[in-house]
């Protein structure tokens, strides 16, 4: 039975960025949450086979999927979703209702059912999304309750960083424990970058594993303000909470 209290893992199973030498980097991003008895797939990196095969790394069957979660709608958050789909199609794929119809009918040739996000919906007892975020490239975040706070997984933040926590705790009002994942600020200027470490400080963010579209700089400036509360995430990671 999943409860709150349920015992939480974060496996990054697909990143640009290197953790695990064993297993094979690629552009893109993909995240399984492990909530209890339920496995959540957030993102499916840019293509299949490197997916399937870190995952096999990993000791993850796809079979033992039940929802995959789709941040938004760019190649390289949805590009190894199909050679799940051909492993296992009895699962939830919760896509953007702003995705194009074939796309949507692609996952549904699967007989995969597709749920449709617009508002915030509940996936299970203690993750949600945010529902459909930003107003040029919509998106969508996962948050899972935990009992040290809000764990926050981002694919790319293209609505903003800040602006997406901001959401999640106003959706929640529950403090943030973890942000992870793509916050997009590759190329970002330290001025800026100061300013949003700033904002996750203010939010009250206790712990940061920037990855995938952050950038080395974005890295860097976060490590020195987070110190060990850095966490150098890439491929092969796992966080136990």
């Amino acid at each position: 039975m999943e409860s709150t209290q349920a015992k939480i893992t974060l496996i990054t199973v697909y990143d640009n960025y290197e953790h695990d030498p064993e297993l094979k980097t690629g552009w893109g991003f993909s995240c399984l949450v492990k909530v209890g008895d339920k496995n959540i797939l957030f993102d499916t990196g840019g293509e299949s086979s490197t997916l399937l095969y870190n995952m096999q790394k990993l000791g993850i069957d796809p079979k033992t999927i039940n929802t995959i979660v789709l941040s938004h709608i760019h190649g390289d958050h949805t590009g190894g979703l199909s050679g799940i789909l051909e492993i296992n199609s009895n699962l939830d794929v919760c896509l953007l209702s702003s995705f194009p119809d074939d796309f949507k009918n692609k996952v549904k040739s699967y007989k995969a059912n597709v749920v449709e996000v617009a508002g915030p919906v509940k996936i299970s007892e203690s993750v949600s999304t945010t529902g459909e975020l930003g107003t040029w490239i919509k998106e969508q975040a996962l948050i899972v309750k935990t009992e040290k706070g809000l764990v926050v997984i981002t694919g790319c933040a293209h609505p903003g960083i800040v602006e997406m926590l901001r959401e999640a705790k106003k959706i929640t009002t529950e403090e943030i424990y973890l942000v992870l994942g793509g916050f997009h600020l590759g190329g970002v200027g330290d001025s800026k970058l100061r300013e949003i470490i700033k904002s996750f400080r203010e939010l009250g963010v206790k712990k940061a594993a920037p990855c995938h579209c952050s950038g080395d700089k974005t890295r860097e400036l976060f490590k020195e303000e987070y110190k060990e509360d850095f966490i150098a995430n890439g491929v092969g990671m796992v966080i136990d909470i």
